[in-house]
């Protein structure tokens, strides 16, 4: 980067030269995210990327083999080993499976006149991209149970294209996947402003009750966390027929904290 040696190392440098990495997929990285698709790492890495709620403990040895490759931290909860991995790791999942399919916006196409990103028009679209592209997204795609979430996250980080980040966190054994998404755009003094907008990703399976009250809390304690007045709970619904009952998919909901949340049910 060539950061002169009398500058101070700021945190925007350190953004830059972790989306270099990323992009470069040094040789290391490339490596370990090979690894993904073995049927042992598989099993474990599902459940971590889906913040899922079943139980590891039949796959202990299986979790054992993932410590060892350095793909999850070494104490509890399994989770993924650093931030670098944390980004990486979905985006190299989702590079090839979203190529499978159309309907991408252009990059910054939910740019307002503002600067701001507008993620009520971001999440409309998406929610109509994934009605389109659902099945061939999940037909022959290992990583099943995370392909919604992962799919969402790849649309975000297409969609931002560089002059955002996508902050991820994966609640395992909590069923929840949180995002943190940060824009950048030049505030009303010319200086660089940013927006931070949080979104609590939940899915609801055959059989499941409905999860948007146990996800409103969990939206209220992500966003106390991050002191941040809303937020957004995208719930994937994957019973069959689920989406032909839904006329809107984005509405309005109040938080046990008293936020107001837009849920969207997709």
């Amino acid at each position: 980067m060539r950061v002169p040696v009398t500058q101070p190392i700021t945190a925007d440098h350190v953004e830059i030269a972790k989306e270099r990495l990323i992009r470069a997929r040094e040789t290391h990285l490339d490596s370990l995210v090979d690894k993904l698709r073995e049927p042992r790492v598989r099993r474990v890495m599902e459940v971590v990327l889906a913040g899922g709620e079943t139980v590891l403990s039949p796959f202990a040895d299986d979790l054992l083999y993932v410590r060892d490759l350095g793909l999850i931290a070494q104490d509890s909860p399994a989770r993924v080993a650093n931030p670098i991995y944390r980004e990486i790791i979905p985006r190299v999942l989702t590079d090839t499976m979203l190529d499978l399919v159309s309907g991408f916006p252009s990059p910054h196409s939910f740019v307002r006149r503002d600067g701001r990103f507008d993620v009520t028009a971001l999440l409309t679209r998406f929610a109509e991209f994934w009605r389109n592209n659902e099945e061939i997204l999940t037909a022959p795609e290992p990583y099943r149970e995370s392909t919604p979430h992962l799919t969402l996250m790849g649309y975000l980080d297409r969609a931002v294209n560089g002059d955002g980040v996508v902050d991820r966190e994966y609640g395992v054994g909590r069923g929840w996947v949180d995002l943190l998404l940060r824009w950048f755009y030049p505030g009303p003094d010319g200086a660089r402003a940013v927006q931070r907008e949080a979104f609590e990703l939940k899915t609801r399976r055959p059989g499941d009750a409905d999860p948007v009250p146990g996800g409103l809390s969990q939206l209220d304690a992500y966003l106390d966390r991050l002191g941040l007045p809303t937020g957004y709970l995208v719930v994937f619904d994957q019973r069959p027929g689920a989406a032909e009952d839904v006329d809107e998919p984005l509405t309005n909901a109040t938080s046990p904290a008293g936020r107001s949340v837009t849920v969207a049910r997709i």
